[in-house]
């Protein structure tokens, strides 16, 4: 039998290779997908933790500080080479007349621990030298070798009352130029690097103790020491001074930040898991389609050997057998084309210049070659089960009746339609129950319910299209059928054969959905992610001058960043210094209390200043804004009661607490009416008398908000505006350019899902053009009997080509419909856990899904139509 199904398959190579393409781009879309959730991962990890460069473990103390007798403990332990601390330090530096306010950061003590490339010259090596980030040079005005003049103070004597702030200017000699390759100061654009006792000496000056302290600290291990193993002796060396220090893998820290960002929720690996499970569920679909008709075709062929003697055992096992191997070979051609294709789109996006940190290759796992080959090889062998078993079931005389018989009717299943509306239901059930569920249980178990539910539902819809499906290409073909004789042919044609009606348009209808589903679900999640950034990074770019030597925001400085090219508002912000506190206003009611610095925004201003306006909806007189951050800090809750007292010089409330409500929002900090804060004595903040430091509706002039065009690129206006101001001593913090990094994040991501969407368009095209071909051929008496009775060769032609077009514009409309409404549910289900999600409809990706799916029809049904009519009439209707 294993020699009688290799000749099978030799004398059937043609149809088993338009079979094997639709299997080997089946598995090739799991193993890019595979490949793709990698990458994703890998990118995703490596931009938020670019920053800790290629540290081996991170130490994180929240709410304390390390200090230098901690790190030398960290030092002490086996296997650690070398070991950092880092700290949160900023300094203004002058060069003439200009002036940067920048970040910065010590010369890493091991190469690994250097987050930022040298461009030219060379990290400091000694006291008094700085590396500089190109544009910091630039807007400068300075080179190698050029001194610049780092404006350092401090409060003299230290810890005393009477202290006064003593300025205390360091000439530093620039001897390197820098670049931030992964993005790791994407918000100050670039560090300058100090060296280490410069560092060192700046952050004690800066502590209240005169000690330096670090908010973390990074580590490198010796050559061929598992961090796993070393981990427990970290931890335990640090904790014992510092009980709530943690101490994880770079890698892990990662993930701890991206779960801060999205409420303890791994997004992007369940958006990985969602288009994995996807992709697996249709090339499943597709394989098993495509090799039902292809298997369908050859029922004659299959009777034939039963009348020579094979028995049923013999012809299951040998379509058994065929299907293995066309799955095992056309499996491993996939993932070949696979592999081969993710890595042309990764450097495809290399050279996009995302400014996103992206591997060079590929990286090719166990399970980038096994799952895509254990797939496609398991379902094209139970792809083959029902036809094997309707082929030993067909009488040894059938094979004496030509085999292209078409039928003219066609009785439903019973079972079949209840089965088909049972898992509709179940699945419509489970899927909408994933959605709700991933709110409030386990997001990945949601996750879990949606794919079920989606797949048993989509399931049950393909297992009820010989029901649906012709009445509807029925309907639709009986309005087209009055412009015709062709057309009314086409029309008749579509409702001849309900069960070939249904599977030509559910090889379309698979595909359309698809691309339907993962384009909607892109567009909403662009939509949604993009509503979080916003949420979290409200304003554009942040001008400040925060006392010491800084500068006031004058309206000089107003004008000139209106000026700047992309910039579409500036406000100057009033800041007032508060000590607030939770509770009412009555004596030993108020709980909590804390310093902080009040914002002090008009509402209608405020609404189009931020990128959100619901952040500010709660702004009016009589409440306050309070920020989720300081919201917890504080213990209160939307609708709760703040007291209000100003701050005085010595850093005392003063004057009577005044009660205001409270409207918690992702807004940082604490903001304010105007008319809130004139009823407050402002004078007791220490504000000039005659108010030239405090605005008309109070408060200090030190701080201005830019809210930048919609069309800017944050990554070059915002370094216009520091150019614009380097003469002027404030701080500008561009939150729109670390906005706008995730934002690259979220463009990588969909830029890979793009490129999934092209092999899933390929799969579709494949899909229904084999399946309309096979129909054609399986007509070829019909046609011929057509063309003996007069019709002509361009009539016969024109019939199939609306006929294709008539079945292919049902199931792309149809998939269309399905693809939005799987496509909402899946943001739903996977991003509903962020926050509130966005419901997008991608118009422009459904029009071109719609053409592209008629243009299908089109060619599928044109070309072997075209064979049709040249066929001789009389050599068509000779029986085989």
């Amino acid at each position: 039998m294993l020699r009688l199904t290799l000749a099978q398959m030799r004398r059937s190579l043609g149809r088993l290779t338009a079979a094997g393409v639709a299997i080997a781009i089946g598995t090739a879309f799991v193993a890019a997908t595979l490949i793709a959730g990698a990458v994703i991962t890998r990118t995703s990890l490596d931009a938020v933790s670019a920053s800790y460069a290629d540290a081996d473990l991170v130490v994180t103390t929240p709410g304390e500080d390390l200090t230098e007798p901690d790190l030398a403990a960290l030092r002490r332990v086996d296997g650690v080479r070398a070991v950092d601390g880092r700290s949160g330090l900023w300094v203004e530096l002058t060069a003439g007349s200009r002036r940067v306010v920048t970040a910065t950061t010590a010369v890493a003590s091991d190469p690994r621990l250097e987050a930022q490339a040298v461009l030219d010259g060379a990290f400091p090596a000694a006291p008094g030298e700085v590396a500089l980030p190109g544009p910091v040079a630039e807007r400068l005005g300075v080179g190698l070798g050029d001194e610049v003049t780092a404006q350092r103070g401090a409060w003299v004597p230290a810890d005393a009352p009477d202290a006064e702030w003593v300025e205390r200017p360091e000439p530093l000699t620039v001897v390197g130029l820098t670049d931030d390759p992964a993005g790791a100061f994407a918000q100050s654009g670039g560090a300058a690097v100090l060296s280490a006792d410069d560092a060192r000496r700046w952050t004690a000056q800066d502590a209240v103790d005169g000690e330096p302290s670090y908010d973390d600290a990074l580590l490198v291990l010796a050559d061929g020491t598992d961090p796993a193993g070393t981990l427990p002796a970290v931890a335990s060396a640090v904790s014992s001074a510092v009980p709530g220090a943690e101490v994880r893998t770079k890698d892990d820290q990662a993930r701890a930040m991206t779960a801060e960002l999205t409420d303890g929720t791994d997004v992007f690996t369940m958006i990985v898991l969602g288009f994995a499970a996807v992709a697996l569920l249709v090339a499943a679909l597709v394989i098993s389609n495509t090799f039902q008709v292809m298997i369908a075709q050859r029922t004659r062929t299959l009777a034939l050997l039963r009348c020579v003697g094979a028995d049923r055992r013999q012809l299951r096992r040998s379509v058994l057998l065929e299907a293995g191997l066309l799955g095992v070979a056309s499996s491993t051609v996939g993932v070949v084309l696979g592999v081969v294709v993710a890595q042309v789109a990764l450097w495809a996006l290399g050279g996009l210049a995302l400014d996103v940190p992206l591997p060079s290759a590929v990286t090719v796992t166990p399970a980038v070659v096994l799952v895509p080959l254990l797939v496609g090889t398991l379902v094209t062998v139970l792809a083959s089960l029902a036809p094997a078993r309707a082929a030993t079931r067909v009488a040894p005389l059938a094979a004496l009746r030509p085999a292209d018989a078409p039928a003219v009717t066609h009785r439903g299943s019973r079972p079949r339609l209840v089965l088909a509306v049972l898992l509709t239901l179940v699945g419509s059930a489970l899927l909408a129950l994933g959605v709700v569920a991933g709110r409030v249980v386990d997001p990945v178990a949601a996750l879990g319910l949606g794919v079920l539910g989606g797949a048993l539902s989509f399931v049950g819809v393909l297992v009820g299209t010989v029901f649906w499906v012709p009445r509807v290409v029925g309907s639709c073909g009986r309005l087209v059928g009055r412009s015709g004789t062709s057309a009314r042919l086409a029309a008749a044609n579509t409702v001849r054969n309900p069960r070939r009606t249904a599977a030509t348009s559910t090889a379309l209808l698979i595909g359309v959905t698809l691309v339907t589903m993962m384009s909607t679900g892109a567009a909403s999640a662009r939509v949604t992610l993009a509503g979080q950034l916003d949420e979290e990074f409200p304003v554009d770019v942040q001008i400040t001058a925060g006392g010491g030597a800084l500068d006031l925001v004058t309206p000089t400085l107003v004008r000139a960043v209106e000026g700047v090219d992309g910039v579409e508002q500036v406000v100057t912000v009033p800041s007032v210094p508060l000590v607030v506190g939770a509770g009412a206003p009555a004596h030993g009611d108020v709980g909590t209390t804390l310093s902080t610095t009040a914002w002090v925004l008009e509402p209608s201003v405020a609404t189009g200043l931020v990128r959100t306006p619901s952040v500010v909806d709660g702004l009016a007189d009589g409440t306050v804004v309070v920020g989720e951050t300081l919201a917890q800090d504080l213990g209160v809750v939307s609708g709760d009661s703040l007291t209000l007292s100003v701050q005085g010089a010595d850093g005392s409330p003063t004057g009577e607490p005044t009660a205001r409500t409270v409207v918690v929002t992702a807004l940082s900090g604490l903001v304010l009416t105007p008319s809130t804060a004139a009823a407050l004595p402002l004078e007791a903040a220490g504000a000039s008398a005659d108010g030239s430091a405090v605005d008309p509706a109070g408060g200090t002039l030190d701080e201005a908000w830019v809210r930048l065009s919609p069309d800017a690129d944050p990554a070059v206006v915002v370094p216009a505006v520091q150019d614009e101001l380097s003469e002027i001593a404030v701080q500008v913090v561009g939150a729109a350019v670390e906005r706008a990094m995730y934002e690259g994040i979220i463009d990588t991501l969909l830029a890979v899902v793009v490129g999934l969407l092209a092999v899933a368009v390929v799969i579709a095209l494949i899909g229904v053009a084999n399946t309309l071909s096979l129909s054609v051929i399986e007509r070829r008496r019909e046609s011929a009997t057509l063309r003996v009775i007069g019709l002509s060769r361009r009539r016969l032609r024109a019939s199939l080509a609306i006929e294709g077009v008539l079945i292919a514009g049902v199931g792309g409309a149809l998939g269309v419909l399905l693809g939005v409404l799987y496509g909402w549910a899946g943001a739903a289900t996977v991003l509903g856990v962020v926050g509130d999600v966005h419901l997008d409809v991608p118009w422009v990706d459904l029009a071109a899904v719609l053409a592209v799916s008629l243009a299908a029809g089109l060619l599928a049904s044109v070309l072997p139509g075209r064979s049709a009519a040249r066929t001789s009439p009389v050599a068509a209707l000779a029986v085989d």
